[in-house]
């Protein structure tokens, strides 16, 4: 069984960054698709960055390019989500999610595995 566990959440003001981790019980180069997901309050879960292909191609949601940056580590089997200037609206659960059979896919019903998030709070 394939687990995730997410890591480096916090609450943070408005401009700030914050490194999510994710570490897989198993080499990241086994999972075809990777990516990271939000869920604010109220909301339905997004879809902020995927890469695929062992990290040749990433893909971004538009709400937060440039500000984002998806990366993989190999050796520790973890993922990593660099934020920078943290908005309030960046708030919510992050999770961490693996498999997907699209490539590159922002679309959370298509991962088969996921972690059990961990919360970003951003205060104005």
């Amino acid at each position: 069984q394939v687990q995730l566990v997410e890591s480096g959440g916090g609450s943070v003001q408005a401009g700030g960054s914050l490194r999510l981790s994710c570490k897989a019980s198993e080499s990241t180069r086994s999972f075809y698709s990777m990516a990271w997901f939000r869920e604010a309050p109220c909301k339905e879960r997004e879809g902020v960055a995927s890469m695929f292909d062992h990290g040749d191609s990433i893909t971004y949601a538009d709400s937060v390019k440039g500000r984002f940056t998806i990366s993989q580590d190999n050796f520790s089997n973890t993922i990593y989500l660099q934020i920078r200037s943290l908005k309030p609206e960046d708030t919510g659960m992050y999770y961490c999610a693996a498999e997907a059979p699209v490539a590159g896919t922002l679309v959370a019903d298509l991962y088969k595995y996921w972690g059990q998030g961990t919360q970003v709070t951003v205060s104005s």
